[in-house]
């Protein structure tokens, strides 16, 4: 369990620090909604969240000979993967419409593994809930952000 937490949560740092917003930049000069957390609440709100999915994945992980362990952790990678692709794809390549749908696929995909875990470990699930909550809220802002800069570059 603390080995999955701290390898999530190393990923999900290392992409963080990779991929800055920097003052004065792109980021800083959007339309922002009221709701917008203060810059600094992501840097504590996010190692949290990514060792409380580390550790669900690694109960999971701890129960890898369940019959269901596999697809389950299979929906966790491809969940991580949409989570870790978010911020590159928004901050990186400034691309808020395509950064929606990539949110909103991670919302459907961590719901997904939320249930999938809850047929194993209930308490792996329960882990699970907070960041549920925040990729939900991420998805809201998001879709503000999108709403409040109609002349940001579209995808297609």
């Amino acid at each position: 369990m603390l080995i999955g937490a701290l390898i999530v949560l190393v990923l999900g740092s290392a992409i963080g620090l990779a991929v800055q917003t920097g003052e004065g930049g792109w980021y800083e000069a959007l339309t922002k909604p009221a709701l917008t957390p203060p810059d600094y609440l992501f840097g504590i709100v996010w190692p949290v969240l990514y060792l409380l999915i580390g550790a669900a994945a690694g109960r999971i992980w701890a129960r890898r000979g369940h019959p269901l362990a596999g697809r389950a952790l299979f929906w966790f990678a491809l969940q991580l993967g949409l989570n870790l692709a978010w911020t590159p794809v928004f901050f990186g390549l400034q691309q808020v419409e395509l950064g929606l749908g990539v949110i909103l696929a991670l919302n459907v995909a961590a719901i997904w593994t939320t249930v999938r875990f809850g047929r194993i470990d209930r308490t792996a699930a329960l882990l699970m809930l907070p960041y549920l909550v925040w990729i939900a809220f991420a998805a809201v802002l998001t879709f503000r952000i999108w709403q409040l800069n109609p002349a940001l570059p579209t995808f297609i």
